[in-house]
């Protein structure tokens, strides 16, 4: 059976607009693109990807926490995380706590997103992905990062990286936003974790950390 990755750059349930949905089928040694979709909501979500799910294993990367330390703050996988792409040249507010107030709405989001897979008929597996921290890890250039959601010209620099790892499809005839270049690094990581070659991993740790964490 195919496989099919999906790459999810989600925002919270108030702000749908900033959410981006790509999807690849894999090639080889090569993604190709399927869909690329922005301002995706819950049931967009849910249609996209239980849809494949019927003739295609699903892998799905999800750019949001999809648990939270009980009692608050950073999880150990945040801190290993921050420590890692710091060392890259990361800032550290790159990686930050899921109840953080800024981050609370996102994790309720990326709970909710990710349960509703789990009882889906098909093979349809879920990872939780960091993609600045993936592109970091992996040698994309770290100030194109850093800039990304203001500079065009680090967004094409992240678009053509991306390229040369694999993703094939994803110029879109100039057209780009930092939550769809984004979500093609979250497919990315879901990828790499998909063959067993992540660059960092945390594994899942049941039952408060019910998914891998990976880059």
């Amino acid at each position: 059976m195919k496989a099919v990755i999906f790459g999810i750059d989600l925002s919270g349930p108030g702000n749908t607009k900033e959410s981006a949905l790509v999807s690849f089928e894999i090639r080889k040694n090569s993604l190709q693109m399927i869909t690329a979709l922005e301002g995706v909501t819950d049931q967009t979500i849910h249609d996209a990807v239980v849809g494949r799910s019927a003739n295609a294993d699903v892998i799905v990367g999800i750019d949001a926490p999809l648990s939270y330390n009980p009692g608050g703050g950073d999880r150990e996988s945040d801190r290993e995380l921050r420590k890692q792409i710091m060392a890259k040249g990361m800032p550290p507010g790159s990686v930050m706590p899921p109840t953080l107030t800024r981050m609370a709405y996102l994790t309720l989001r990326g709970m909710a997103v990710s349960r509703f897979f789990e009882n889906q008929p098909g093979k349809i597996s879920i990872v939780e992905v960091h993609p600045a921290g993936s592109m970091a890890l992996r040698g994309a250039p770290v100030g194109s990062i850093k800039e990304m959601k203001r500079s065009t010209r680090a967004k094409h620099t992240l678009l053509e990286w991306l390229e040369k790892q694999g993703l094939n499809g994803i110029d879109l005839s100039g057209y780009m936003s930092d939550h769809y270049i984004a979500a093609c690094a979250a497919a990315l990581a879901a990828w790499k974790w998909h063959l067993g070659k992540s660059v960092w991993i945390f594994k899942a740790e049941m039952p408060f950390h019910p998914y891998d964490f990976a880059c």
